[in-house]
């Protein structure tokens, strides 16, 4: 998953007006009064060594972070539901570089978006929390995984995840156990997203996770169980000024075997040279997979009634070398998140089915899409 943040905007939407102006003033900033040349953020570069689980936990030397769960799900009956729970961590131009005593510093924002689809009654919920690292009220921690905004949180528990994550009678509360051994994306130790130094993250997935737990929408609870995704991300500057947006897919089969492929667009169309994606066989090994090992062809579309958007709606995915075929539906068309204060603009991100053919056998699966940069241009400008 690709996450670019605009930054400007975040601020004037996640601040109140008197913080704005304290900012203004210099009194509740990194500077105080006096001009200081902020420290730069650690870059991801090839050569990292992940280590586990140290590397699930907070980066702060690095700019932005997030923790991303997708994943689908059943009850009793065979109801299906998918749900996504991101929590994200943006650091400040000067974070931590300046010694500020206050409870009200600014120095992380947190976000996190909350998403469940009943899609039996195809319906779709969405919620975002938006906070600061002062009060305690959101952060995420160095030394072990906890990340929380507000009540939403995510903990590690005896090498389980557990998400916890509630709004207005919608939510889940699940437990989440590695079924594979995490897989590192791109080569030595980055995925590179662009030709410019420092267009890349430092990029990991627990690509099948065994999950159970509960699913509560509009106040009724549903014991469920299935598979999930997790992604974990962290770099400081990912994206070029000539990319607008991304097509992302997570592919959960049948056969044990799980497939990433993100896809980012260019201002004339074409895709980015340096999109790529990752084959997870079914004995936990990966191949990386340069643009030119795959295709994603898309079969449909569909225009949401909430934004004008048209979005592609269903994909034809190869894999010529490994001998995949595989369309891609969408389990239910409007899956979009949008009107977020969080970000500039919405995205959509959803629950699909699989079904194709994987070396002449039949496979079916699951997954997450995620498409963005669809109604306008990404901004992917970071502050200096």
């Amino acid at each position: 998953m690709i996450h670019s943040l605009n930054y400007p905007a975040v601020l004037r939407r996640v601040l109140h007006p008197v913080f704005v102006l304290l900012i203004a003033m210099g009194s509740a900033t990194f500077t105080c009064n006096q001009q200081v040349e902020p420290a730069p953020f650690r870059q991801a570069l090839p050569g990292y060594t992940f280590a586990f689980p140290r590397d699930l936990n907070s980066h702060d030397d690095f700019k932005i972070e997030w923790w991303y769960y997708t994943g689908n799900l059943e009850d009793a009956n065979g109801r299906p539901f998918g749900y996504q729970l991101t929590f994200f961590r943006v650091a400040l131009d000067g974070a931590g570089k300046i010694k500020n005593p206050s409870r009200w510093r600014i120095d992380q924002v947190y976000f996190a978006h909350l998403a469940v689809s009943d899609i039996e009654s195809e319906r779709f919920y969405f919620f975002e929390r938006i906070n600061r690292r002062g009060l305690n009220t959101a952060g995420a921690e160095p030394d072990r995984l906890r990340v929380w905004n507000e009540d939403w949180q995510l903990t590690g528990q005896d090498g389980a995840h557990i998400l916890e994550a509630r709004e207005s009678g919608t939510g889940l509360s699940l437990t989440l156990a590695p079924a594979k051994n995490p897989v590192v994306h791109g080569k030595s130790g980055v995925s590179v997203k662009g030709r410019e130094p420092g267009n890349a993250s430092h990029y990991f997935s627990y690509t099948r996770m065994d999950t159970r737990g509960t699913l509560s929408i509009d106040g009724r609870e549903y014991k469920v169980s299935g598979s999930s995704w997790m992604d974990h991300e962290f770099s400081s500057n990912q994206l070029g000024k000539e990319q607008v947006g991304w097509d992302w897919f997570a592919l959960t089969l049948d056969n044990q075997v799980e497939i990433m492929l993100y896809r980012i667009r260019l201002k004339n169309g074409d895709a980015e040279p340096f999109s790529s994606g990752t084959l997870v066989r079914a004995d936990g090994s990966h191949r990386h997979l340069p643009l030119r090992d795959f295709s994603i062809m898309p079969t449909g579309q569909w225009t949401s009634r909430n934004t004008q958007i048209t979005h592609p709606a269903g994909w034809r995915i190869a894999l010529p070398q490994d001998g995949v075929r595989l369309e891609i539906r969408p389990d239910m068309a409007d899956q979009e998140l949008y009107g977020l204060r969080s970000i500039s603009g919405s995205y959509w991100e959803g629950s699909v089915s699989v079904t194709g053919r994987f070396k002449n056998q039949p496979v079916h699966g699951k997954g997450y899409v995620e498409l963005v940069g669809y109604g306008k241009a990404l901004d992917t400008g970071l502050p200096d």
